[in-house]
């Protein structure tokens, strides 16, 4: 998920139509505050605009780097050297200068999405059988078929994914990644299992890749 942070709505809405188009989940918030509440949501990149009307994008970046290693991209119309290595040196990992084009950003978040891969220590291609995922594009692919998923049903492949073999227990999906309050109702994740696995099996009634465990959960397969 990338967290947009940016006081203008013209440009949260720029970078949410092109990024949700490539199949990024996204969240939005117009001050600090805000930004700083979203982090409990766990966003994967936080695109962060330097000039926020409760306080400044630097002051985010310290409270930020308290609790959170999320990769931080700086949008900033400050174009200043001394600027640039403050912001790098309280910890953001990219700047980027307004105006920006769409191109250069999503391939920045791309980047930062694979460094962050690369800290947790997991691969940013999983293989399963004929199932790829490529955790950096945001790409699935079955036989080399792209599978269109939504975001929250990529969401839920890649969270099975980092834990690939591990069986994952209903409660702990649903609160991982639908919250707290969601983490009882485990017909709703039946009901993106279930899709989930219409477009990446070939027989949905018998999977392959998403394993039940009967009373338990699931988990995906290993090749074991």
């Amino acid at each position: 998920m990338v967290l947009i942070v940016d006081d203008e709505p013209l440009i949260r809405r720029t970078i949410r139509t092109s990024l949700g188009a490539q199949g990024y989940a996204i969240r939005e918030a117009a001050d600090g505050a805000a930004a700083l509440a979203g982090l409990a949501e766990k966003p994967d990149v936080m695109i962060l605009d330097l000039g926020l009307p409760d306080q400044d994008g630097l002051s985010i970046i310290e409270q930020v780097r308290l609790t959170s290693s999320v990769p931080i991209i700086v949008l900033s119309i400050r174009d200043d050297e001394a600027g640039k290595v403050r912001a790098l040196d309280l910890g953001a990992d990219d700047y980027v200068t307004k105006p920006f084009g769409m191109v250069e950003l999503t391939a920045r978040v791309r980047t930062a999405l694979r460094h962050r891969l690369q800290q947790d220590g997991v691969e940013p291609m999983t293989r399963c059988g004929d199932l790829l995922i490529d955790m950096t594009h945001r790409r699935v692919t079955v036989a080399g078929v792209e599978a269109k998923l939504t975001p929250k049903e990529y969401d839920l492949l890649i969270y099975l994914a980092r834990q690939s073999g591990k069986v994952l227990r209903h409660k702990q999906i649903l609160r991982d990644l639908w919250g707290p309050a969601q983490e009882d109702d485990i017909q709703y994740l039946r009901v993106y299992i279930r899709s989930l696995r219409q477009k990446i099996e070939t027989d949905a009634t018998q999977p392959r890749y998403v394993l039940t465990e009967p009373g338990v959960g699931y988990r995906l397969w290993d090749g074991e």
